[in-house]
């Protein structure tokens, strides 16, 4: 069969319609190009605004095709141009920009022809479009460093396998990659997970543990969902981070380590410095370089490239051309709510499901696995006896499924308790995407406690 170009309208080359601001009354521009410019009261944002009206981190300007973008970063007292307050907008004239009692005077710049870097791939990730392109080509320039890097994205964009390519692309590749799930960490237990405890230092202690940086002793600790740490403990983590060592609960001494940092988040961590649930020191002791993960449904031209790297995975290449250029067209045209992870669910699906002598029906797993209000109005699937389902097949099969997903987290909830961490845990699922399950099915984790 004919199949979708997967490199049609791949630009090598693009116009980057940059600027220059300066505080009104200053001599000096901030030029504002492809890596964004934040401006705020915190000393470590690259423009540093006296004044008491701008908040600890207030704007950021980046420049694009379209021009400089201007985003407000859940500002307290907002961010105008032209005397509008503005969330996030594009300038490319000559205008003001007030933050508080601060006026910011923006320039224009004459666009900059830039060249997209031509890498398809980093690691286990692939894509073509100019977004991932450039993401690969920014973690190729870091994985060597040992720069602390945040990782931003959506639920199921691919931040926990960025984090693990960094480090199989950096010189501790071979040592320890450990996982923290700041997330699923009780606040009373933070500290002590973080950090270890004694035997005996609060109650429940009976065995010592050791801390995560320590096991991580010589490579990499990943601090996933990180902006899910409570405020308190957060002082101390910087303090670890700054200091590289730590202090167990309950001991008495400090212990060194040395590992490389990586955090991911999805979270806008900016906005919770600004409401006051994260810390800025932290923010910028995290952040030495970040990297935003973009959804699947904005880069929608990397779908085949995807799909065919998904089924090389399952062992089984060839099994690409079986996907139909209509299939990926269709593909294509989903809102892809649960990003990557939602895709590569439904090609598992397809191809195990699936005979190896038809086409191999992807988007028919979508709705099943992701969407709501995907079950039939006809009712159950009958299979009893000698009756027959009348029903078209792919509406039948979307039952079993939504069915055999009900049987599943109901019984993954009475095995884990109701402890939806550790339902997501055994399912090698996002918290996220298990509570998106259970409400679907009106399945009340409560009962199992």
């Amino acid at each position: 069969m004919g199949r979708l170009d997967i490199t049609v309208g791949l630009r090598n080359r693009v116009n980057i319609r940059g600027g220059r601001i300066r505080m009104g009354g200053d001599e000096t521009w901030i030029e504002v190009g492809q890596d964004p410019v934040i401006v705020g009261r915190n000393p470590a944002c690259q423009v540093v605004v006296e004044d008491g009206k701008v908040s600890a981190v207030h704007v950021e300007f980046v420049a694009t095709e379209q021009g400089v973008k201007v985003r407000d970063l859940g500002s307290r007292n907002g961010t105008f141009v032209a005397d509008v307050r503005v969330g996030d907008v594009c300038i490319s004239s000559k205008c003001t920009v007030r933050l508080g009692a601060t006026n910011l005077e923006f320039e224009p710049l004459r666009p900059e022809k830039v060249t997209v870097p031509p890498i398809p791939a980093f690691g286990p990730l692939v894509g073509h479009s100019e977004a991932m392109r450039k993401i690969f080509d920014r973690m190729t320039k870091v994985a060597p460093t040992d720069l602390t890097l945040l990782i931003g994205g959506d639920t199921g964009t691919g931040k926990e396998l960025a984090a693990k390519a960094i480090h199989g692309a950096s010189k501790r590749e071979g040592k320890p990659f450990i996982v923290v799930d700041c997330g699923s960490i009780p606040p009373s237990l933070a500290e002590a997970t973080l950090f270890g405890h004694e035997r005996g230092a609060f109650t429940g202690a009976v065995d010592k543990h050791k801390s995560p940086f320590h096991d991580a002793d010589g490579g990499t600790i990943f601090l996933d969902e990180l902006g899910e740490l409570p405020l308190e403990v957060q002082p101390k983590l910087l303090r670890a981070l700054s200091e590289r060592r730590v202090k167990s609960v309950g001991g008495s001494s400090y212990k060194q380590f040395d590992v490389r940092v990586i955090a991911a988040t999805r979270r806008d961590l900016v906005r919770a410095v600004n409401q006051g649930s994260f810390r800025s020191d932290l923010y910028f002791r995290v952040a030495q370089v970040k990297i935003d993960l973009p959804p699947l449904g904005h880069r929608v031209e990397d779908i085949p490239i995807l799909v065919r790297a998904m089924l090389k995975d399952l062992g089984d290449e060839q099994a690409y051309e079986r996907v139909s250029n209509q299939q990926l067209e269709r593909l294509m045209r989903y809102d892809w709510p649960g990003n990557v992870r939602e895709l590569r669910n439904a090609v598992a699906v397809a191809y195990a499901l699936g005979d190896s002598n038809e086409e191999m029906d992807v988007a028919s797993h979508l709705g099943a696995l992701v969407e709501g209000g995907m079950q039939s109005s006809s009712g159950p699937i009958s299979m009893s006896g000698s009756g027959v389902d009348r029903r078209p097949f792919q509406e039948a099969k979307r039952d079993v499924l939504a069915h055999f997903a009900k049987d599943y987290f109901s019984k993954l909830a009475e095995e884990a308790k109701g402890n939806v961490s550790e339902m997501a845990r055994r399912a090698g699922m996002e918290r996220a995407h298990v509570r998106t399950y259970l409400k679907r099915h009106n399945i009340d984790v409560k009962q199992y406690r």
